[in-house]
């Protein structure tokens, strides 16, 4: 009898151990989706339009070699226009962490696009973060040192680059 007492008891403590605290969980917001168009509207990422890029090339400008790789995926919209999905891959450098609540990290790509006809175009995006106990989320998106996006609330992370 006492074994089995004991044992509830093992087993009751087991599960209040694992019980967790709803305000413990960080929500992780890190993905965003970037277009790329023209003054007139076209699609600059779709390689079969008249004047779009037909190579995309990024690397980490704090990477640990010179050419650093960073992944992201060419995806398509219900109506074939073309975007950019990047979620995570450059080293991200502290900018500010004067608060241990309150922390900003940012990453730099180079951008390398090039046309049909061979022309090369560099650009720079940077994404700055940020970090608290209970979110890590995008929270800005300079292209070429221009400040294209802010987050919102509630809002998904789209940056429309008009090139």
């Amino acid at each position: 009898m006492r074994n089995i007492a004991f044992g509830i008891l093992i087993v009751l403590l087991a599960l209040l151990s694992c019980r967790s605290d709803e305000n413990d969980i960080q929500r992780i917001d890190q993905i965003f989706n970037m277009y790329m168009k023209n003054s007139a509207g076209q699609d600059l990422l779709n390689a079969k339009k008249t004047g779009s890029y037909t190579s995309i090339v990024m690397n980490d400008v704090n990477g640990l070699a010179d050419i650093a790789p960073v992944n992201f995926a060419l995806k398509a919209t219900a109506d074939s226009t073309l975007y950019i999905e990047y979620i995570d891959g450059a080293r991200r450098v502290t900018l500010d962490s004067i608060s241990p609540e309150d922390r900003t990290y940012e990453s730099q790509i180079r951008l390398r696009l090039i046309n049909k006809t061979a022309d090369t175009i560099n650009d720079v995006l940077r994404i700055q973060y940020r970090w608290t106990p209970t979110v890590f989320e995008v929270s800005k998106v300079y292209y070429n040192d221009k400040l294209e996006f802010t987050k919102q609330p509630g809002l998904p992370n789209v940056v429309t680059i008009t090139k």
